[in-house]
Parts: structure tokens; C-alpha cells; sequence
């Protein structure tokens, strides 16, 4: 199956194998049976030779092991869900203040800057991310050519190749022609907004020379970030070995949002293709409702729905960052189902945490008192 629409015109019909945008589907909270789960936050202690701790359907887990790059950057395959696991980041104590209403598929990670994680829950097994895996593409180009707030960047020449992918009608891409200058910015937003697989390819051949030179790149980043049950094996999320969790991609959210330029980009709503004079919209359809500042979304078939999201709420005065992963829901349905229950999912929980956040803060300070 491909990463994205399978075929573009059709997007949002549900004919398709893959989709970003969901555009005009009605919620499925009704239509699905999609479910939340109220659940208290509960640390799990780790020895050091931990393996998973399951407790139920979308019971609480512990992450970590596995999906390292091999010699030269070549990927590995995740490593067995019984190996030891990485140290998992502490649960805020403020955390079990709150009751939140936990996706009961699937597997989720939240955290808020400057206060803590709100928890994870799910099995954090690797699963596939499609197109989630850009935000890495990203990170990589950024870590080699940083752009600062607002400039434009390198000028790069879009190849043939990129240009020829464009028309593609089974995957999601973005307009580019074949001779003609980009900015480094301009490539970033096609890759992001619309999830250009064509954009992201391009990038990887401007920066290594070859997607396997830069997906080796991308492995060694995340194991820098310590994130050991990832595995990228493309740069785009189109191929469903490419596989993380929950928790490994919310350590990328957090390194990712702390590059000014990044996160311009993905709050970025909408821009024009330069020569098409078409105007591609962001994915992100809660992009600047209730908080909402990024991040980037990923459907297909086998992946079900993904969203890797960022909001903001003042807490005690100060504008605090959260950070938010949800994964695999409604996998193996339409990717329709799955863009919508994963939407549909992370908005209530964004809804639930701007909502009581401040309180439980406050809540918790008195305790302490």
C-alpha cells in the first residue's frame, strides 16, 4: 500500500490506500464506534532488564529497545519487544490530577514543556507512521542546512525526476517543475503542508545524493534522540517498514518544535506552488483551532490514522508548549476512517488538557502547600 492518497483526485472518497487530509468526512465518533478512555496516570517502575508491562487494552506501557541503525547507517529491523528497555520520562506529578480521555486503540504519548509527561498509553510496539516519518526528513534537512526565522534558504533545483513524480496517482505529492529554482523554505512547506512524498525524495537527493544515503542519516538522528524502537526506511512514510511509537516520535516533537523555523512551517495554512499558481492547504485540519500550532499527519491503510500535534495554553501565566503522538488508529480500514478517528481522537484529548491543565496545575500546588 502507499503512504498518503493513492490517487489525488479521488482524496477524502475513501477509494484511495492512503490520505492525509480527510477533507469533508463527517466525524466518526457515531459512525465507527470510536472510543475514548478516561484513565488516571500511573507510573510504572523500570529495572533496568524491564520488559513491556501490559495491563488491558490500552492499558499503560513502558518504551524503549530496538530500531537501531546498522553499520553505514542501514537500517535494522525493530529489535524483540522483550529487550531491555530505554528509561522511559518521568510522569509529572500533576498528571494524576487529571482524567483524560485516552484513544482505546492504538497506542498515544502526551507531554507539556516545562512540566512534564502527561503519560503514554498502548502497547509501544513499532508500528507503521507514514507520513509522520517527514517530520524526521525535516529535522535532518534542518540539523544540515539551518534556516533561520523567516529566510528563504538555499536555492535548489527541482530535478525531472521530482517534476515526473508530481503526476503521480498513487501517492500524495506536491507541484514542482523540472528546472526551476526553490527555496529550501518553499520545499519544506510542500513537503509538509501537502505531504509531498516527490518533495520529500527531492530534498533527500539535494542534501545525500540518494534517499538510502539520507534514510541512513535519519536512523543515526534518531538514535542520537534515543529513539530506540524507530526504524525509517524511506524518507517519506510510503513504506510500511518504516516503524516507531508513540513515545519515540514524541522525543522527536520535542527536539523538532525547538527549531524557530520548523515550527513556522507547520503552522504554516495554506501556500502557493510557484509556477502552478495552485494554492495547497495543510493537512492539519485542527491547525489553529483551540491551540493548535502543528504538526503533521499520516495516513494509509496498514498505518491507520497518525498525528504527531503541538498546542499551546497559558498556565499560570506562561504560554506552555504540548506536545501530543497518536498512532494506528483504525488501521487496516479505509484511510478516510483512519484520518478521521485519528483527528478526532487527538482533538479530544488537546480539548481535555487546555481544559483542565491550569486547574490541575493549581490543584497540585495547593496539595503541596
Amino acid at each position: 500500500m502507499s503512504a498518503d492518497h493513492s490517487n489525488r483526485s479521488g482524496a477524502g472518497t475513501g477509494s484511495g490506500s492512503g490520505s492525509d487530509s480527510g477533507a469533508g468526512v463527517r466525524p466518526v465518533v457515531a459512525r465507527f464506534g470510536l472510543r475514548f478512555r478516561f484513565r488516571r496516570s500511573v507510573l510504572v517502575p523500570l529495572s533496568a532488564a524491564a520488559v513491556v508491562l501490559v495491563t488491558g487494552t490500552g492499558g499503560w506501557y513502558a518504551a524503549g529497545g530496538g530500531g537501531q541503525p546498522g553499520p553505514g547507517g542501514s537500517p535494522l529491523a525493530p529489535a524483540d519487544p522483550t529487550a531491555p528497555l530505554a528509561p522511559l520520562t518521568p510522569l509529572a506529578p500533576v498528571a494524576k490530577e487529571m482524567d483524560l480521555p485516552w484513544p482505546a486503540e492504538g497506542q498515544s504519548s502526551v507531554e507539556v514543556e516545562g512540566i512534564g509527561s502527561l503519560g503514554a498509553v498502548g502497547e509501544q510496539t513499532p508500528v507503521p507512521i507514514a507520513s509522520v516519518t517527514k517530520v524526521m526528513t525535516a529535522y535532518v534537512i534542518l540539523k544540515n542546512h539551518p534556516l533561520r526565522p523567516g529566510a528563504a534558504g538555499a536555492k535548489i533545483v527541482a530535478d525531472q525526476r521530482a517534476a515526473d513524480e508530481s503526476f503521480s496517482t498513487v501517492e500524495t505529492t506536491a507541484p514542482v517543475l523540472a528546472g526551476r529554482e526553490y527555496t529550501q523554505r518553499r520545499l519544506l512547506e510542500l513537503m509538509m503542508l501537502p505531504s509531498g512524498n516527490n518533495v520529500a525524495r527531492l530534498l533527500a537527493r539535494w542534501d545525500a545524493g540518494g534517499q538510502k544515503k539520507f534514510v541512513g542519516k535519519m536512523n543515526e538522528a534518531a538514535a542520537a534522540l534515543g529513539m530506540n524502537r524507530t526504524v525509517y526506511t524511506g524518507v517519506s512514510g510510503m513504506e510500511a517498514s518504516t516503524k516507531s511509537t508513540a513515545v519515540d516520535q514524541l522525543k522527536l516533537a520535542r527536539a523538532v518544535m525547538k527549531d524557530p523555523a520548523f515550527r513556522q512551517v507547520v503552522a504554516t495554512r495554506a501556500v502557493t506552488a510557484p509556477g502552478a499558481g495552485t494554492e495547497i492547504r495543510n493537512t492539519n485540519r485542527l491547525l489553529g483551532r483551540d491551540g493548535v500550532i502543528g504538526l503533521k499527519t499520516g495516513t494509509t491503510t496498514p498505518a491507520g490514522g497518525n498525528f504527531m500535534w503541538a498546542a499551546t495554553q497559558e498556565i499560570a501565566g506562561t504560554s506552555r508548549l504540548i506536545l501530543g503522538v497518536v498512532l494506528h488508529q483504525r488501521a487496516g480500514t479505509s484511510p478516510v476512517e483512519g484520518s478521521t478517528a485519528v483527528r478526532e481522537a487527538s482533538h479530544a484529548l488537546i480539548t481535555a488538557i487546555r481544559a483542565d491543565l491550569p486547574d490541575a496545575v493549581a490543584r497540585h500546588a495547593a496539595r503541596e502547600k
